[in-house]
Order: C-alpha cells, then sequence, then structure tokens
C-alpha cells in the first residue's frame, strides 16, 4: 500500500487484530541467530564476539576520516541522496553509525548475518518467508522503541521512495504482518530468489514516528534518528560532518558489537582536491589515510612523522575478489552499440605503458569481474554446467572466453605497439570504420569517432589523457573531461555521458546487486548502477540463476558463466587493481591484529594510549 494511504476504520481494527495473532501460513523453522546464504553459519549462537573485532578496545577520543567532495543531503537511502550524502551515517567502509539494520555482516564470511535489531530469525528450507523477531531492547537515539511497526513502514517507504535497487528488493515482498509483540512476518512471490531473505535482513530500520514519508525522496540537511551507536553532530557541508557517541546507544553489550564503536566522535572533513587532502594529512589534520596511488605511496610518505614513527604504512591482504575498475562504455549512445567497437576500444589501454610510466610496475591489469577468487572465470575452462546455462546463448560467450585463455590485450610497453594498434584497427573496419588521414570514420555516415570521457579528479584524468593518447594513435578523438564531484554524480544518475571512469567492488557472495548493475529492467531507470546499459537476455538469465542456487557449487559456476558473458560483451575497457590494501595511519589511532578476510574494518579500530 502506497505511504499516506488512508484505510477505512474498520480495516485498521481488522488489522490491528489480526496482525497480533500468530501467522497461520505455513510451518515456520526453528529460531536461528544467523542465517548464511550457502550453508550454516561460522559462529555459533553463543558466539563472545567477532573475531576480528577487540572487545578489550579502548574507548573515547576522535578519529578523523577525509574525502574529497562535498554533500547536500542527509538522506542516504533515495536517488538524491545517492553520491551526495556525508560519509559515515549508512557507510559500508565507515560503518553504519546512525542507521542500523534487522541483522548485520560478519565480514569474516562469504555472506552470513547475524541478529541486530532482530536478535533472531525464521526462515523456511524454500525461503519463501521470513520472520523477524526483533530485540525488546532496541530503542531509537531518542528512548522510543523499535517496533515491528517501524519494520513495515520502512519496507513499505523505501519500496516506493527509496533508490532504485530498494524499489527492486523490496517489491519482492508479497505480504508483511505483525506477528505477536515482537515479530515481523514477511512472504515472498516464490522461493527463488534465495538471497531476499538475507537483503530484507540488511534493510535499515527507520522511526515511524520521527520520519516525514511525505518529503522522504527529497533532499535535506535536518538531522535524522536512528537506533545506531552515533547520533548526527556538526553539519558544515563542503567542510565538515560529525557523528557523536550515543551513550545510552541500547546495543552496546551485543556480542556482534562488542569492540566496536570505540570512538567518542567520528569527524569526517571534507577537501577540494586530492593534493590539498594529503598535505592535510601530513599535518595531522585527519588520521587515516586509504592510498591507491603508487608514486604517492612509494615517495609521497617522506614527511617527518613517517621518519619519526607517529605514522606508519600498512599493507592489508584480503580474501575477497579485487572487483573491476575500467572505463565504462554507455551502449545506449549509438557509437558503443557495436561490440567489436568496444573490443577494439578495449585494447587500446596500453596498461604495460601506464603501469611502468605512473604507477612504478605495482599494479596488476583487471581481466574477470571478480578478479583473484574462486568465482573468476580467468584461467578456467568453462564447466560442462556452465556450458547447459549459456547453451541457450550461443553467441554470448566469445571461444577464448569460454576456454578460459582469454587475457587483455598485452603491449610491449613502449606506448605505441603497432601490432595491437593494428588489431584494433582490423576490428574497426570489420565494424564499418575507416581511417581517412588522422581521423577514423564511420563509412556509413561520415562520422568521426570520437567521445568525452566523464573524469571526477586530476589523478584519474591522467589516466584518461594517456589513454586518449593511444586512441589518437588511430584517429580516434577522446575528449577528457574533469568536473566536480555534484556534477559528475548528477550526470552519472542520468546517465548523460559517453564513457566514465568507474569500479564495481565483488564480495565472495554477489547477488542482487549484480541485477542492479546489469539487469535491462535497470538500464533506463534513473539512479541505477547499470552504467553501461546492459541488455542482455543471457545475463538476465544468469542473475536469476545465481540468486536460486542452492549449493555453494552451483552458485559458483553460475557467476563463473556471468563473468564470461560480461568480459565477452567488453561493456569496459579493464584496467588495474593493487593486490592488497594500503593505508597510512597517524599512531593515534590503533586497530584489532586479526582482519577480516574483508580487508580492514573501520569501527573496530581505536584510539591508542598517549605515550
Amino acid at each position: 500500500m502506497p505511504i499516506g494511504t488512508l484505510w477505512p476504520k474498520a480495516a485498521i481494527l481488522a488489522f490491528a487484530v489480526f496482525a497480533t495473532l500468530p501467522y497461520a501460513g505455513t510451518a515456520l523453522a526453528e529460531p536461528r541467530h544467523g542465517l548464511a546464504m550457502h550453508g550454516e553459519p561460522k559462529l555459533p549462537a553463543d558466539f563472545d564476539h567477532l573475531p576480528y573485532a577487540d572487545p578489550a578496545a579502548p574507548k573515547g577520543g576522535r578519529i578523523t576520516y577525509a574525502f574529497v567532495g562535498s554533500y547536500d543531503s542527509l538522506n542516504p537511502f533515495i536517488v538524491k541522496g545517492d553520491g551526495t550524502t556525508p560519509r559515515g551515517i549508512w557507510d559500508v567502509s565507515l560503518g553504519n553509525n546512525v542507521f542500523e539494520a534487522l541483522m548485520t555482516r560478519n565480514r569474516d564470511e562469504a555472506f552470513t548475518l547475524y541478529g541486530l535489531l532482530a536478535e533472531s530469525v525464521e526462515v523456511p528450507d524454500d525461503r519463501s518467508s521470513i520472520t523477524f523477531n526483533l530485540n525488546p531492547k532496541a530503542r531509537f537515539s531518542d528512548g522510543q522503541p523499535v517496533t515491528p511497526e517501524d519494520v513495515i513502514f520502512t519496507l513499505e517507504l523505501l519500496r516506493e521512495k527509496g533508490r532504485p535497487n530498494y524499489r527492486s528488493w523490496y517489491s519482492k515482498v508479497k505480504t508483511v504482518e505483525k506477528v505477536g509483540e515482537h515479530g515481523v512476518h514477511m512472504t515472498f512471490a516464490d522461493g527463488a530468489d534465495r538471497e531476499l531473505p538475507l537483503l530484507i535482513g540488511l534493510m535499515p530500520i527507520l522511526p515511524k514516528h520521527a520520519t516525514d514519508a511525505e518529503n522522504f525522496d527529497r533532499s535535506t540537511l535536518k538531522p535524522s534518528i536512528g537506533s545506531g551507536p552515533y547520533v548526527m553532530g556538526e553539519i558544515k557541508p563542503g567542510e565538515r560532518f560529525t557523528l557523536k557517541r550515543d551513550p545510552n546507544y541500547w546495543g552496546k553489550d551485543l556480542p556482534i558489537k562488542r569492540g566496536f564503536d570505540n570512538f567518542d566522535e567520528i569527524r569526517i572533513d571534507y577537501y577540494r582536491s586530492r593534493s590539498s587532502m594529503f598535505e592535510a594529512f601530513k599535518k595531522g589534520l585527519y588520521d587515516v589515510n586509504p592510498e591507491a596511488d603508487p608514486a604517492t605511496w612509494r615517495n609521497g610518505y617522506d614527511f617527518p612523522a613517517v621518519t619519526d614513527g607517529r605514522v606508519v604504512k600498512e599493507s592489508f591482504e584480503t580474501g575477497v575478489p579485487k572487483g573491476m575498475l575500467g572505463f565504462a562504455m554507455n551502449t545506449r549512445r549509438p557509437i558503443f552499440e557495436d561490440v567489436r567497437v568496444r573490443k577494439a576500444l578495449a585494447s587500446l589501454l596500453d596498461f604495460e605503458w601506464l603501469d611502468k610510466n605512473l604507477f612504478f610496475g605495482v599494479y596488476q591489469r583487471n581481466a574477470s569481474y571478480f578478479e583473484g577468487s574462486e568465482l573468476s572465470s580467468i584461467g578456467i575452462p568453462a564447466s560442462d554446467k556452465e556450458k547447459a546455462l549459456l547453451a541457450k546463448f550461443p553467441d554470448a560467450v566469445e571461444p577464448d572466453v569460454l576456454d578460459g585463455t582469454y587475457r587483455p590485450a598485452k603491449s610491449d610497453g613502449t606506448g605505441g605497439d603497432r601490432k595491437l594498434l593494428r588489431t584494433a584497427l582490423d576490428l574497426l573496419k570489420s565494424a564499418g570504420y575507416e581511417l581517412k588521414g588522422n581521423t577514423l570514420i564511420n563509412t556509413a555516415t561520415g562520422q568521426p569517432l570520437t567521445f568525452e570521457l566523464l573524469l571526477m579528479d586530476r589523478e584519474q584524468e591522467r589516466v584518461g589523457l594517456a589513454y586518449a593518447r593511444t586512441l589518437a594513435r588511430v584517429g580516434i578523438k577522446a575528449n577528457v573531461r574533469t568536473v566536480d564531484s555534484a556534477q559528475y554524480q548528477r550526470r552519472v544518475q542520468e546517465f548523460d555521458y559517453d564513457m566514465i571512469m568507474t569500479s564495481w567492488g565483488a564480495s565472495l557472495s554477489p547477488g542482487n546487486e549484480q541485477n542492479f548493475r546489469w539487469a535491462s529492467s535497470q538500464a533506463d531507470l534513473p539512479g541505477s548502477y547499470n552504467f553501461v546499459g546492459a541488455k542482455s537476455p543471457a545475463i538476465d538469465a544468469l542473475l536469476k540463476d545465481i540468486l536460486s542456487a542452492e549449493k555453494r557449487e552451483d552458485f559458483i559456476e553460475s557467476v563463473r558463466a556471468l563473468d564470461r558473458v560480461l568480459i565477452s560483451q567488453h561493456y569496459v575497457v579493464p584496467l588495474y587493481y593493487l593486490p592488497e590494501q594500503w593505508v597510512a595511519r597517524w599512531t593515534r589511532v590503533g586497530h584489532p591484529e586479526k582482519q577480516a578476510i574483508a580487508g580492514y574494518t573501520y569501527p573496530t579500530w581505536y584510539q591508542t594510549p598517549a605515550k
């Protein structure tokens, strides 16, 4: 029912009576403390704390983070707030500090959730429904209890006015109803999407009594109330955003929270450029600097605080896929409709020259969308199961991708490999292009092959300019344009670009987020992450196979098959990745010795004792 719809009084009374009765539908499973995508949770019901958290970590002090850009909204759950809200409110890196979900993730497992606002869940084997049993102690920061009504309200609000991924996920909920005093029961159209119960478990819960439902989809700088460990403090768009620890936070003693949320204050400072931000780090104006630039990592950390040990450089290995960083081609544009053109453009990235001249040879080349994991198809011939999945789409995967021999084009590193350039020109000729003088022309239209590469900072720009120089050697003109973060976000949300530099992160359990990136249904939906405009029956079918897989081995083969299709369609000019995470920190902040397989976890960091 849409938010704001008025029910007849009799219907409200009937619903109120029914909603308090035990659910009379299909038999439910026994309550459980956790829920895994495949198999069973690794941690027992009586676990003491997560393995990468230190329950004895000291409390107090402040941690300061820094980012380039600004913000103009405090609502991270709507299209107008996506990319323009302060970091740290609902944040995969800095933590879900203001709002909380029914369950929370263990970063040491592929995809397993444990109870947070919900102390237990009940899920039948076919995953056609789920019941969340709320923790009676759960409270919002204003002291009001978290109730089933809040859960129902949030579900309805986000599927009507939330970001497209929320609308897509939560539209699959067929019914939702209150069960007893603390329970919420949901049924799904079918059990084909086995990830859906976990996605519902990760839904942020909003306070019905303190949320403006009518204006929810509009940007606002009015502070919000959540149930998380922090409340909003100082709000200065373009300059700063702070979070203050809630001394009455209801969940601080939960096993899932022991060793987390250790600072009294979290501060996020904003800068106009990476260079000015790094200068601020040198001066000690913020505490943690994740680094992705090899030149800076190698030569930039020669200031006194590093020399005398007040700043340390650390490398962390992870066990998760490296994902894909690349130049994404917008196939909504006619120039990128032909896969031969896209393949040629992908082959013209001279990674070997870039890595040697800009990055000191430390990067590795992206090839797979699930690079460096068992989910990658690189170097592995398609199994019989994969071939069966792909049988209905005989042209979706190229032969070398199917047999596992595919690798991105490799140059001689000179910046002008003639063999690489000739191969690309042959492909472009087959797609109807001809080199006339110094310009590549479409023989049918007489139009030159030219496009805009839209970027958002100077670091991206130097890579884009190097790529453009190589393209110019075969008569292609790429206009490199760098814009501010607000304009960039607006244009990306509206798909108003030819090519952008972007990344697709990956976990050990890809699922519905892949729909948001690649499904045909998302291609024309403003605000979706289908940046390339993919509309492929093969991709759509494989996305369903991934979500319906009951066994891990079947799941892996479905993901590999998807990887092969994405590679073969050449939507992206693959770039590079770091084999490790790099972080520099002032030693006034520290972290537990053990890190999760997903990498370092900022919410477990703490202030170190003064020396």
